[in-house]
């Protein structure tokens, strides 16, 4: 039983039992595993947990009803507004994705020009009753024809894709199961198109796709012929020596080449293998006839650099690389002189290089990454000479729609005050004309309410670590405000500033100041940023998050007790590690589907991936890095070292169909801290809230309906608001 601050009920967390029997031996360590059980999601016993678990959270966010409700009314009037995604073109029609505002899926429109009158291509929202199937990627032939679009149910990663014939809409029978992280490349034939996917599962195996936790293995590259079964698709490439690898093809601007990019894990590096298809002599169809792979010639092959082709002319390949260059620089090679590599833009001091595509026939578009703001330049694809830079606000550069024959460039623009500029940039004149193309508003929002910032304050090790500030204009520093800290750092993944709904209502209607720390594992600055958090430096994101929280306090916007940590994923890590090692420091923490068990993780879906960042339990060194912040492996009891501490109020979030991060992670590191803190004791000072919001029908997060993220937004708001004590402002 715990009693609660915030609450006026007693808690009562359900019995789980322990199987103190499984204990394994790591290293000549023993580590018992105790809710293993846990890692069976169609276990009756595991499904009574999750039942209990929902039925005890449910009696927590009762409590918190009254700023529920006002949380879900105001986020749903202001959810409601028109998005859209910048438009490209195909052949000779335009192609763009708009949502009116509370669709639960954005639809695909089509029209023949600008200004022409668009037409619904594809309604996600059709598919379903509940809004929970959801179009993950699409490609539209060269000759926009054809579609291709894959299609994911309840959130999972596995898709199937089907055709569309565009002129009259109509469903082709062609559909291709069993495909997961893939991309669609149409051949210019507009024959068919290269995709990926993983052998089905054996015969009798009945799977819901997206509950099961086994490892993703034999990823395989096929092409297929519009118009044929899966049955008769090509196999192009697998490798059956390295189960691990993962492989993607894409189809050359002139049509001539297929590429081939071999992943091995997370890191950015990558093989690249190219095919000449005009030289194949009875075209991709004679490899069937002769049972054979792609012919292609290994240009690199080796994980060394991360290499992505921008643009070829004929033999002479331009592409994207961190060789030698961890901001990253653009680099020159003809394949018919393989070993001579040149540089066509050197790589930058201080700012990584974020993307490049080539654009108006002999420039390219470029976007770098300045103390995390976007800058934005034309260059010249042969030189790589400056031409122009793009006067954009501060903030973050999106689809960027443009191919190396469009005159005409697209691209999105959001910042933490902006929901959403698409402009349009003709490249015809001497100096680029840039407008506006479409403004996204929302009914109720001003920006100038609001003020943002950005500090660098040190870490730890001294380190200077980037944070951007959000609240209400002209707040007093006096240490009373809600505050929410949210943070990744890992994958090399960069987090930018971007417009978010449920955060302006949070500062606007609870008074919160909303942080967000871009801390080291991320890409920020490149890979030594990214290599500064990852491996056997792990602890350094643990680090630099915790600093981020103690300046908040320090600096006067927050104290702990009004301190809200939040992340996702990776991040949910980062949550799980932080109040493990400072569970003083913080009055909340939500954390979203996270890596919780860092010893297993690489047995499940697609965790192998990942050894690249964390490392592996199986090696002895690598094991001894990760016991020492696993989150399941180091709860504790705060008050048997200080008096009066206790873990913050803790919310885990995951789905029954995340198939990234399996669930068993948030339901085995719920059992532990509820174990650890509060049913193993008579009388517990645990009385802070220790619990799961475990979504049906959900996935890691990708193709969410509108009406589930509204609600999930409401119930950790909610919990977060009575937690902290935040009132509510009309």
């Amino acid at each position: 039983m715990g009693y609660v601050g915030a609450l006026d009920l007693p808690l009562k967390y359900p019995s789980v039992r322990r199987d103190e029997s499984v204990v394994e031996d790591y290293h000549g360590v023993k580590i018992a595993d105790p809710y293993r059980w846990l890692e069976d999601p169609d276990s009756e016993e595991t499904k009574e947990f999750v039942q209990k678990q929902v039925e005890l959270t449910q009696s927590v966010l009762k409590e918190c009803d009254d700023i529920r409700g006002k949380l879900s009314d105001k986020i749903t009037k202001l959810f409601d507004h028109p998005r859209y995604d910048p438009p490209f073109r195909r052949g000779n029609k335009y192609f763009y994705s708009h949502n009116t505002g509370l669709q639960a899926q954005s639809v695909l429109y089509v029209q023949d020009s600008l200004d022409g009158e668009p037409e619904v291509l594809l309604d996600p929202n059709t598919l379903s009753e509940d809004g929970t199937v959801a179009l993950s990627t699409y490609s539209v032939s060269e000759d926009a024809k054809y579609l291709a679009y894959a299609l994911s149910t309840s959130g999972s990663d596995w898709v199937t894709i089907k055709v569309m014939s565009i002129e009259d809409k109509k469903v082709e029978p062609d559909t291709l199961s069993w495909v997961k992280f893939s991309v669609i490349s149409w051949t210019h034939d507009n024959k068919g198109f290269f995709y990926s996917r993983y052998p089905a599962p054996k015969e009798g195996e009945d799977i819901d796709a997206g509950t099961e936790t086994n490892a993703n293995l034999y990823h395989e590259l096929y092409y297929h012929f519009l118009g044929t079964d899966q049955s008769n698709d090509i196999l192009c490439w697998k490798d059956s020596e390295n189960p691990k690898y993962l492989f993607g093809a894409s189809v050359t601007n002139d049509g001539k080449y297929a590429l081939l990019y071999v992943d091995e894990g997370c890191d950015p590096v990558n093989k690249f293998y190219y095919c000449d298809m005009s030289k194949l002599p009875n075209g991709l169809e004679g490899l069937r006839a002769n049972n054979e792979l792609l012919p292609v010639v290994m240009l690199v092959d080796t994980f060394e650099a991360r290499y992505h082709a921008i643009a070829n002319d004929d033999t002479v390949f331009t592409f994207l690389t961190n060789k030698d260059a961890p901001k990253y620089k653009l680099v020159r090679v003809d394949l018919k002189e393989p070993t001579v590599w040149t540089d066509v833009i050197k790589e930058s001091e201080k700012d990584v290089l974020e993307s490049a595509s080539a654009v108006n026939g002999n420039q390219m578009i470029v976007s770098y990454l300045s103390d995390v703001k976007y800058v934005l330049q034309i260059r010249d694809l042969k030189s790589g000479s400056l031409v122009h830079q793009l006067p954009i606000d501060i903030g973050t550069v999106t689809g960027i729609s443009a191919r190396r024959e469009d005159r005409t460039i697209f691209f999105g623009f959001t910042s933490f005050v902006t929901p959403g500029v698409i402009y349009q940039c003709n490249l015809d004149s001497e100096v680029p004309d840039l407008r506006v193309f479409r403004e996204i508003t929302v009914p109720g929002f001003d920006r100038s309410d609001f003020h943002v910032d950005q500090v660098f304050i040190p870490s730890k090790d001294g380190t200077q670590i980037p944070i951007f500030i959000v609240a209400r204009k002209n707040i007093v520093l006096d240490g009373s405000h809600p505050c929410l800290l949210y943070g990744y750092g890992g994958f090399n993944i960069s987090l930018t500033p971007s417009f978010s709904v449920s955060r302006i209502v949070l500062t606007r209607h609870l008074g919160v100041v909303y942080c967000l720390a871009n801390i080291r594992g991320g890409g920020e600055y490149g890979e030594e940023w990214h290599k500064a958090g990852s491996l056997s430096k792990k602890q350094n994101c643990f680090d630099d998050f915790i600093s981020a929280g103690e300046y908040l306090v320090s600096a006067g916007y927050t104290q702990p007790s009004k301190l809200c940590i939040e992340g996702g994923s990776n991040g949910g890590l980062l949550i799980g590690a932080c109040i493990n090692q400072r569970p003083d420091l913080f009055g909340c923490a939500l954390a979203h589907v996270g890596v919780m068990d860092m010893l297993r993780f690489h047995k499940f879906t697609i965790g192998h991936a990942w050894t690249s960042d964390y490392g592996c339990s199986d090696k002895e060194e690598e094991f001894h890095w990760l016991i020492k912040y696993s989150p399941l492996h180091n709860v504790n009891r705060p008050w048997e070292q200080h008096p009066n501490q206790q873990y913050p109020p803790t919310m885990l979030l995951t789905a029954d169909h995340d198939d990234r991060v399996v669930p068993l992670h948030s339901l085995k590191f719920l059992a532990t801290l509820q174990h650890v803190l509060i049913t193993s004791l008579e009388k517990s000072p645990q009385t802070n809230p220790i619990i799961g919001r475990i979504e049906c029908k959900a996935g890691h997060g990708a193709g969410r309906p509108t009406q589930k993220m509204i609600d999930e937004a409401a119930d950790r708001f909610s919990f977060m608001a009575k937690m902290l004590g935040a009132s509510w402002i009309e």
